[in-house]
């Protein structure tokens, strides 16, 4: 299996789409945020403009998103609000390994008790990508993210994180709010430090 290296980045999940606020199931359905994720998108970017100006080595050097629109949209927000206050535009890029999973039948549906299942590895929908296999698309992704120099900001999505919660031997199934930084940085002493923005 392959192994999250350690190196530290900051994670954003996209801000909120109409699936979200109802509480369906979105994976790869390319759902666009709404209003109330375009205004987070916007908060996010302060939080992280913040964090910038206080920042020596945590600071962000690029961002890496999602290619599905509510994490692009998202990430694109925030570059440009970046520079909007000042700040060099940071290079944007696509991780195609960043995209959410497939639930395949269970897109546009209701989130119920085959999640928990899903994450256990007990049950896959038909047509979804299982839990170990999006574990390690997201695990491949972030590594490849972090390969350069300097700490990137990853945009991209709640199951998504959930498996790299796995990979980093945290409970999974904890659920990320739309929009809120996360750094994610490995402890010298082993294990890793998830810490939101204030």
């Amino acid at each position: 299996m392959t192994q999250l290296l350690p190196r530290p980045y900051w994670y954003l999940r996209h801000g909120q789409t109409d699936w979200n606020r109802a509480g369906l199931s979105q994976g790869r359905t390319d759902v666009p945020l709404n209003e109330t994720g375009i205004e987070q998108a916007a908060e996010a970017a302060v939080l992280i403009a913040q964090a910038l100006d206080a920042a020596g080595e945590g600071g962000i050097v690029r961002i890496v998103s999602s290619p599905l629109e509510r994490a692009l949209r998202t990430a694109t927000i925030v570059r440009d609000a970046l520079v909007a206050r000042g700040l060099p535009a940071l290079p944007l890029s696509i991780e195609p390994d960043l995209a959410e999973v497939s639930f395949g039948e269970q897109e546009g549906q209701p989130i119920s008790d085959w999640y928990d299942h899903w994450i256990a590895g007990d049950y896959t929908p038909p047509q979804a990508e299982s839990f170990a296999v999006l574990r390690a698309r997201a695990v491949g992704a972030i590594n490849r993210a972090t390969a350069s120099a300097g700490r990137p900001l990853v945009v991209a999505h709640g199951a998504l994180f959930r498996a790299l919660r796995a990979a980093m031997d945290l409970p999974a199934n904890v659920r990320l709010a739309n929009a809120v930084p996360l750094s994610a940085a490995p402890r010298q002493t082993g294990g890793w430090a998830l810490e939101e923005l204030p």
